[in-house]
């Protein structure tokens, strides 16, 4: 059976991102961490922010393209200094992007409801300590916000 990616499914992952602790949410289509790819819609509120990592090992690459909003995708040089600031949307100039291992980068979302298709090589392993940007906030740190309010400006 297939699973359409529907209106109806982006409203319902927008909603739940919406009402999560982190303002983000993921609809795996993968069955299990461990499946060797990886394919999921991650929803995105404004106020959810994605710490800038890297994916060091060379199977990691991710693709991400924009389904609904509007997404911002940043990326750093290893020392935090911005190296490109893209919005994707659908529709628009760009509407997706392929990022390769090894470089940093985060993603926010520039209006509610956004929401992208993401896909990458599996198992599932949490970021490693070298893979996290050292020169960026901690998730739910006192700084996070005003980072995130940084981030944001690159796209007024």
């Amino acid at each position: 059976m297939i699973t359409r990616i529907d209106q109806r499914l982006l409203d319902a992952v927008s909603v739940a991102a919406a009402e999560s602790p982190r303002q983000r949410k993921n609809y795996n289509f993968h069955p299990t961490d461990d499946f060797p790819a990886h394919r999921m819609l991650n929803a995105l509120a404004p106020d959810s922010y994605i710490v800038p990592h890297c994916h060091r090992n060379p199977a990691k690459d991710e693709t991400m393209l924009c389904l609904r909003g509007a997404l911002g995708v940043v990326t750093f040089s290893p020392a935090g200094a911005v190296e490109q600031a893209l919005t994707l949307q659908p529709g628009g100039e760009i509407c997706g992007v392929d990022i390769p291992h090894g470089v940093f980068h985060s993603v926010l979302a520039l209006v509610p409801g956004t929401v992208m298709f993401e896909a990458k090589a599996g198992p599932y392993v949490p970021l490693m300590v070298e893979e996290m940007a050292p020169w960026a906030p901690a998730e739910g740190s006192p700084e996070a916000a005003a980072y995130l309010a940084g981030l944001r400006r690159l796209f007024a």
